[in-house]
């Protein structure tokens, strides 16, 4: 520890401690543009001079070390005048354009001038103007404002992993532009327009919408992946216009992934159900809610009573909060139906644990590993900001490990990377298992046939890059978790994670996903493989929410019943009986439990659109219409208390309830690996048009393959294939993945081009088109 003083105050800091580190520990502020506690030191805005004693010239604060004894002074007269000189540089070129800038209100040029600026300037000449640069649909660009701190640049290389943003030429001539032709694809790219301090950088689907100053700011938490962000949703005129990062270091520092904040256009959509509507005779018609939800209670009741109450089944998103699924299921046990499924794309349900699936540990536990395996997972698109955390953890040591069905870069180093067919995900888990029993020269476990299983180079890596290791853990990705034998792939990572001493650990593939399976939204199995004769869908599209689309569609179609409760009219025209607009997150309180197992509650932001309500009011309404007890709820907070009532950390726990059989098996011919893409998760992303407008989005209208299995099947990249499944087919354009191989066909799942396709791995013939 040092002593320094800072404006007369003293205090200690560690070794190694900056000057602008000491200086934000006691609360002092000194002005910066291109200092950010996330990024390396720049020193290139030079805002951050300070007087420091003995020193013959002001130093920059984020870049002086701290020495024992030092004095700094950021106020004193040689301090201001020389933070006043950087200003006035800093202005010569910016323009005045503060009325008509997004930034404006909220620019962190506009602070600092106010304090360090001048009246007028002594710069007579022309202003330098720079060409606007084309960044994709996400993030809007004023490069005349840019002031050349290179926290973009910074970012895209340091935290999104590649570097995407760069400054070319010197002098008044620097620029900062992407590569020549390129756009900036990464999905966690709108956290650049945080960090730009100036106009420079903004939102283009927020922009010219409104002013800083006439947004309500509210919390909220972020409902398309199981990290559980934390959100600031800004509204005006109960319409929610712009969602930002609310700073967490637990769960997602101050980042937020490009799903979560661009996702709010589709509260918007002109596809918003507004109304009840039943079908009648063929028609469509608007209905009241009394009336709606009559003819959902009789016509359930109706079918219990001919059928059976295995005839019904609901199908919830495990986007849904706690309160939704709760009731939901206390609604359905009312009539006897045990068939409630928050899982619908899981094609395994065999796999039993003694507790809900979970992380295994914290988020913060997990970045502190000295070694992790992912196991078939596309982690950047599945979790992008756990996919962030893991680089950040590499850069410190940490020993990365894939086993995956595809060789996609993650960005980062890894440790060792063992690519199979995603029909061979259990065979390339046993390679790893097999390496580290010969490793260590134990026996392998009990249950774990190795016999027929040969380790590659690969695998041995991994299996050394564990050797030692105190802290390690193995994650299963969404991959992993939808495949036809999840209950051996978790069986052999249980079985490594016993070898290596690691934690097993189940990132949550939704936002809710942990809580859906504490409440006991996960029986059933698959409700569309047997056909019933009524279905519930709260939340979901089963054409696109399902392990097999063609499936889960011709089963709604051939129901007697079929309630969609849901935010949008969506394609459930078709098939539906009768239509119930429920709030999306945003219009409704609730609460979402994260991949960690931490509840987060939250509140809504706006008030429900048209007649719309929140999915646990109905419940509750319908339980009364029903005629069944315990539907009195007054509050969210009544449901969720008595949903976790008690140690709800306690009944998370990933081990096996009993063991399982594992072995390897052969596999040939062509084979697909279906994945759900990024922005076609859920039923909100799926509507958002920027987000639909992406480089990623693209990508899921074409077949990848690798160079041998196009020249195999004759196809030419750039041209279209047709794609064959099932009884369904799909046009596609043929892309080179060379991360592939071969005959591993990659084609999106839950999308409108594939939605006709079968189960996500399976057999598939493609042909010209």
């Amino acid at each position: 520890m040092l002593e320094i003083e800072i404006d007369g105050k003293k205090l200690t800091v560690p070794g190694g401690s900056t000057v602008m580190d000491a200086a934000n520990s006691i609360g002092v502020h000194i002005p910066h543009f291109c200092y950010h506690k996330k990024l390396s030191i720049a020193a290139n805005c030079r805002m951050c001079l300070v007087q420091v004693e003995k020193a013959p010239k002001p130093l920059p604060a984020c870049a002086t070390p701290v020495t024992d004894g030092m004095k700094v002074f950021t106020h004193s007269d040689q301090a201001v005048t020389a933070q006043k000189g950087v200003m006035e540089f800093l202005l010569i070129n910016h323009p005045l354009d503060c009325p008509i800038c997004d930034q404006g209100g909220e620019c962190q040029l506009q602070d600092l001038a106010v304090g360090y600026g001048q009246s007028g300037s002594v710069y007579a000449e022309e202003k330098r103007v720079v060409a606007n640069k084309d960044l994709g649909p996400l993030i809007s660009t004023d490069m005349t404002r840019c002031i050349h701190c290179s926290r973009c640049v910074r970012f895209t290389e340091e935290i999104a992993g590649f570097q995407e943003l760069g400054m070319a030429n010197r002098g008044e001539f620097t620029e900062v532009m992407p590569f020549i032709g390129k756009t900036v694809n990464s999905e966690i790219s709108g956290n650049v327009i945080d960090l730009c301090p100036v106009g420079a950088l903004t939102s283009k689907p927020f922009r010219y919408t409104a002013r800083t100053w006439e947004l309500s700011r509210r919390k909220s938490v972020g409902a398309h992946d199981g990290l559980g962000s934390n959100l600031v949703v800004q509204v005006k005129n109960n319409k929610v216009m712009r969602v930002l990062p609310l700073e967490n270091e637990a769960i997602n520092e101050c980042w937020l992934s490009d799903r979560d904040r661009y996702s709010y256009e589709a509260l918007n959509s002109q596809e918003r159900l507004t109304t009840p509507m039943i079908k009648q005779g063929g028609v469509w018609q608007q209905a009241d809610w009394q009336t709606a939800l009559e003819y959902v209670a009789n016509g359930l009741k109706q079918v219990v009573a001919e059928h059976g109450k295995d005839s019904v089944a609901a199908v919830a998103s495990a986007n849904s909060t706690v309160e939704e699924l709760f009731t939901l299921r206390k609604l359905m046990a009312g009539l006897g139906v045990d068939a409630v499924q928050a899982f619908a794309r899981n094609a395994d349900f065999s796999v039993k644990t003694q507790g809900a699936k979970w992380l295994g540990q914290s988020l913060e536990e997990l970045s502190q590993n000295e070694a992790v395996l992912i196991v078939g997972s596309t982690v950047r698109k599945e979790q992008p900001l756990l996919a962030q955390r893991l680089r950040q953890s590499v850069k410190k040591g940490m020993a990365l490990s894939l086993v995956n069905v595809h060789a996609d870069d993650l960005l980062t180093k890894l440790a060792g990377e063992v690519v199979v067919r995603p029909d061979q995900l259990v065979e390339g888990l046993l390679q790893v298992v097999k390496a580290v029993v010969e490793l260590k020269s134990v026996a392998a476990p009990a249950c774990i046939d190795l016999a027929n299983v040969e380790v590659s180079d690969a695998a041995r890596a991994i299996a050394t890059s564990f050797e030692g290791k105190a802290k390690a853990a193995v994650l299963l990705g969404n991959i992993a978790q939808t495949s036809e034998r999840y209950a051996e792939i978790y069986a052999a990572a249980a079985a490594f994670a016993a070898l290596t001493g690691a934690k097993l650990g189940v990132p949550a593939v939704a936002a809710n996903s942990v809580g859906a399976e504490l409440i006991g939204a996960d029986v059933g199995g698959n409700v569309f493989a047997a056909g019933k004769k009524a279905y519930v869908f709260v939340g979901v599209e089963p054409e696109y929410d399902a392990h097999n689309g063609a499936q889960a569609l011709a089963a709604a179609k051939q129901a007697e019943m079929v309630v969609v409760m849901s935010a949008f009219q969506s394609c459930a025209m078709d098939y539906a009986d009768v239509l119930l607009p429920i709030s999306p997150f945003t219009e409704t309180s609730g609460t979402f439990v994260n991949m960690e197992g931490k509840a987060q509650s939250f509140n809504g932001v706006v008030r429900p659109l048209g007649e719309t309500r929140p999915a646990w009011k109905v419940f509750r309404v319908l339980g009364n219409v029903l005629g069944f007890n315990g539907f009195d709820y007054n509050s969210s907070e009544e449901i969720r208390d008595e949903a976790l009532a008690g140690d709800t950390a306690a009944r998370l726990n990933n081990t096996l309830a009993s063991a399982v059989a594992v072995s390897a098996k052969s596999a040939q011919g062509l084979v697909r690996l279906g994945e759900v893409p990024v922005y076609q998760g859920d039923a909100i992303v799926r509507r958002a048009p920027s987000l639909q407008a992406t480089a990623d989005a693209a990508l899921a209208t074409t077949v990848r393959l690798n160079a041998a299995t196009i020249a195999k099947l004759g196809l030419v990249e750039g041209a279209k294939a047709i794609v064959k499944q099932g009884q369904g087919s799909a046009e596609l354009t043929v892309k080179l993945d060379a991360g592939l191989l071969d005959d591993v066909v990659r084609v999106a799942t839950s999308h409108p081009l594939t939605r006709d396709l079968g189960e996500m791995v399976g057999a598939v013939e493609v042909l010209k088109g």
